[in-house]
């Protein structure tokens, strides 16, 4: 589902919804809140060598594409050799510096907290990285040419524009760094709408780096910028969860819900962008990555159930063997969507065996626990026995071997020998989890991995060797697998953008729904207007900016040039764009004898012929006054009731007018399919109107003659 901003405010701003659009300017003290390029820590560090790991692959591709149309566009022979030898080279460096870079993304405990706690290591995502953009000549050349404004006048908002974008390419790893990324996309909303018209492009191109590969892209459309700013919007997501301390119920709620908006995040753009020129963009990675993320979850919720639940508690244990199942069946899940064609070869080796290694890991934990709670708990009492037998009917895949279920929960000895297998099952997994693991030279060095799969194993070999007992001649039978089951299902919470408060830099420019990219006006008039007997001759409806519903044929406006459909800009000098309803009337009351100077814009294709205007008036007189004798004739009027007849047919009149203007709203506030975010602008009209008692029938409820 897409998030709607809500409607545009003046410029003193306003709040309606949740999204607060602000249009003064910001000073740039908080421009600089969630962004800290200098900090020195062990992440930055790595993430300034991510970047300069992916110059240099631009600069190998580079060589590399110049060196395969020499050696396409040429016939010496000679060159050819020297030519190909230079390629393998080239592609041999390329290489050198996808393994480095796969190994920095591979660096897990960069991301990990610093508690003293054994957890096992999750997946976070590096940042994509991206090249400074200077956008101070396109967007003063595009204010000059549409807009018919000095582009010099707007060089600080552009200027701080440019900011705020250095400063969201080195976001905090914390919730000030998640706003400014936030607050970056949404002003990308308002810079699209003002600079980037549907049938043209604005010239420049948005560079940014694969986050695994390196690999560099660019394209002129804004919406690869969207798309990018959200992607790094979820890897901080994934940064921020893997650095909580889950051994404390506050850590784990918190990396629950990074996790769970950083899969959200990645399924919001898998949804709404497509055709992305990156591979971490795809919709192959993307599926892959919200996978990820929703086995993290589920992993964090088992470890929520082992500080929750009561260790001694026969259920209890077996709702944590459940647990343990569900994790392993997602991870399962997300080692087969990392083997397919598409992602095995891009994904870095290191996750899909941190995905295998899980997987058997929890499997492992699964049958442990479904042990500990048949050799560890007392056989149950007559009261408990109805609800436990219920439970382990629910609980195996299949049913084991042997005897009745009753039997089977209230001796000690049969309790002992399913327990056992169940252990059995536990070892072999652990062992492979852990040959999975050294399969893998980065995974190796984790320590911190090696400790928690080496501890889970030889705490199940002691267990096994506690419960085996020399005189066992029988042989230990298969363990069934256990059904999963999760207590908390993990949920994929989109970004909400109405979250962060977001100031329109370039508000000087005029009301967004008339003064965008996407429509086009002709050139400002400036008309000198005498008010006559009767007033000026025209109607006004509305705020920022005024318009000029109706123009009285013959009247003062009619003669100075004035059209319906005009939108008042300025009054003797003083900008209206922003102006209400009042402070128009207001200065067109305090003009004199010597009249007054009127600012004008007409959009390009809002003019409705006269022709058409005197045919709708008409139609509309007649349908009135036929009305009105049919109501005359049915229901003969009361004393009081003869002056309403006449208000309701003068704003019938108004109301078609009405109409024709919501349906000429309509079309300016229609957004190109192209845009992803398809934010509503409700026109707020003004309800006050005044009457002069000039006879002019299409005069409404809501306007106001002059």
């Amino acid at each position: 589902m897409m998030m709607m901003p809500p409607e545009e405010e003046s410029p003193d701003g306003d709040r309606d919804g949740g999204l607060v659009l602000l249009h003064g300017p910001k000073s740039c003290s908080t421009r600089k809140q969630g962004c800290d390029p200098f900090a020195q820590t062990q992440r930055s560090k790595l993430q300034h060598r991510r970047a300069r790991i992916n110059q240099q692959i631009n600069k190998e591709m580079r060589m590399r594409a110049g060196a395969e149309n020499l050696f396409r566009a040429t016939s010496n022979h000679k060159v050819k050799e020297t030519v190909a030898l230079e390629l393998s080279y080239v592609n041999s460096n390329l290489q050198l510096l996808k393994e480095e870079l796969e190994e920095l993304n591979s660096s897990m405990d960069v991301y990990q907290n610093d508690s003293e706690s054994i957890s096992v290591p999750m997946i976070p995502l590096g940042l994509k990285e991206t090249k400074e953009l200077d956008l101070l000549v396109p967007l003063k050349d595009f204010i000059s040419e549409h807009y018919g404004e000095e582009g010099v006048l707007f060089e600080k908002e552009i200027k701080e524009f440019m900011e705020l974008r250095q400063a969201m390419r080195t976001p905090s790893r914390n919730e000030a760094g998640l706003e400014l990324l936030m607050e970056y996309y949404n002003q990308l909303y308002f810079l699209e709408s003002r600079f980037f018209p549907p049938t043209k492009t604005l010239g420049v191109f948005f560079h940014w780096y694969d986050s695994l590969t390196g690999v560099p892209s660019h394209q002129r459309a804004l919406a690869f910028e969207k798309g990018s700013v959200l992607f790094n919007l979820g890897a901080l997501h994934t940064q921020i969860g893997a650095r909580q301390d889950r051994a404390s119920l506050p850590g784990l709620n918190q990396a629950i819900d990074a996790f769970q908006k950083a899969a959200g995040a990645f399924n919001y753009l898998k949804e709404n962008f497509s055709n992305a020129p990156s591979l971490d963009m795809s919709a192959d990675s993307l599926t892959m990555l919200v996978k990820l993320m929703v086995a993290q979850v589920q992993e964090c919720v088992f470890e929520k159930m082992t500080l929750l639940r009561a260790q001694n508690d026969f259920l209890a244990r077996l709702q944590l063997a459940q647990e343990a199942a569900r994790v392993e069946e997602v991870y399962s899940l997300v080692h087969q969507t990392m083997s397919q064609p598409h992602v095995k070869d891009y994904v870095p080796f290191s996750w899909t065996t941190m995905v295998q290694v899980k997987s058997e890991h929890f499997k492992a934990l699964s049958h442990y626990f479904a042990a500990i709670a048949l050799c560890d708990c007392p056989a149950p009492s007559d009261a408990e026995l109805l609800e436990q037998e219920k439970a382990f009917l629910q609980f195996h895949v299949t049913m084991p071997e042997g005897p009745s279920l009753r039997v089977l929960l209230q001796d000690p000895e049969e309790r002992r020998k399913l327990g056992k297998a169940h252990l059995k099952r536990a070892i072999m997994k652990h062992e492979e989890a852990m040959r999975i693991h050294g399969l893998c030279k980065i995974l190796r060095k984790m320590d911190i991995l090696q400790e928690v799969l080496s501890f889970a194993h030889k705490r199940s070999l002691s267990k096994y060797s506690e419960i085996d007992h020399e005189e066992d001649f029988f042989e230990t039978g298969e363990a069934p697998d256990i059904h999963p089951k999760t207590h908390q299902k993990p949920e994929i919470k989109s970004p909400n953008f109405s979250q962060v408060k977001v100031t329109d830099l370039f508000h000087r420019l005029g009301p967004l729904f008339v003064f965008s990219a996407k429509n086009k006006w002709y050139p400002a008039r400036r008309v000198h207007l005498m008010r006559g007997e009767n007033g000026f001759g025209f109607t006004l409806r509305g705020d920022s900016p005024v318009l000029i519903a109706g123009v009285i044929p013959g009247g003062c406006a009619a003669e100075a040039g004035l059209k319906e459909g005009d939108y008042i800009i300025s009054v003797n000098g003083k900008d209206c764009r922003w102006s209400k309803h009042a402070e128009v009337v207001q200065l067109l009351k305090s003009t004199g004898k010597e009249g007054v100077d009127i600012g004008v814009i007409t959009l390009q294709g809002s003019e409705c012929p006269k022709a058409v205007s005197h045919t709708l008036q008409e139609t509309t007189e007649f349908l009135g006054a036929l009305g009105a004798a049919l109501a005359s004739l049915l229901f003969p009027p009361f004393p009081n009731q003869v002056d309403r007849k006449a208000a309701v047919m003068s704003s019938g009149s108004g109301m078609l007018k009405s109409n024709k203007e919501n349906s000429r709203k309509s079309l300016m506030n229609s957004k190109s399919a192209s845009t992803l975010l398809v934010w509503s602008k409700k026109s707020k009209r003004s309800k006050k109107s005044t009457y002069s008692g000039v006879p002019f029938t299409a005069v409404g409820d809501n306007e106001a003659m002059y």
